[in-house]
């Protein structure tokens, strides 16, 4: 029987603190909000984007749409780089392969960044399969993710 073990991107796998942080501040000041605490826009590591503008900014909808398009801006050509594997996790990764765990990551992330990432830091060779949310938004949510990861192993 195989052992199947599901892990979160960013604060599990990967400390993504530094990108996500920069790419918030980025997409906030495109919206007239200017914050230097980056440690206060850690709040936004992990939920999906336009949730995080929508609560902690009070954006509607299409304000919500315009961040995460700024925020994207930054990310794609520097804040998916901002980022390290925690320490000793490639160490773990490595002896879960080696006692024949099927290793998922299951992220509300885009997968195309989730998989980026992961190559970037040339650890995507330890899963066997990487699911993140899309960009049109029909997988956006960790349940819907979650929902998508197991599709393939049942």
């Amino acid at each position: 029987m195989m052992d199947y073990i599901l892990m979160d991107l960013d604060g599990t796998i990967t400390n993504t603190k530094e990108g996500i942080t920069k790419s918030i501040q980025y997409a906030l000041r495109a919206m007239n909000i200017y914050i230097d605490d980056l440690d206060s826009l850690t709040k936004h590591i992990g939920p999906p984007l336009r949730d995080g503008f929508m609560e902690f900014y009070g954006f509607n909808e299409e304000e919500a749409e315009k961040a995460t398009a700024e925020y994207r801006k930054y990310y794609v050509d520097k804040g998916i780089y901002q980022c390290e594997a925690y320490e000793g996790m490639e160490d773990l990764l490595t002896k879960l392969k080696q006692a024949g765990k099927y290793l998922i990551v299951a992220t509300s992330k885009p997968e195309e960044f989730a998989v980026k990432i992961l190559k970037n830091l040339y650890l995507d060779h330890y899963f066997d399969d990487i699911c993140g949310a899309t960009f049109d938004g029909s997988r956006d949510d960790k349940e819907s993710v979650i929902r998508y990861a197991w599709r393939g192993i049942r």
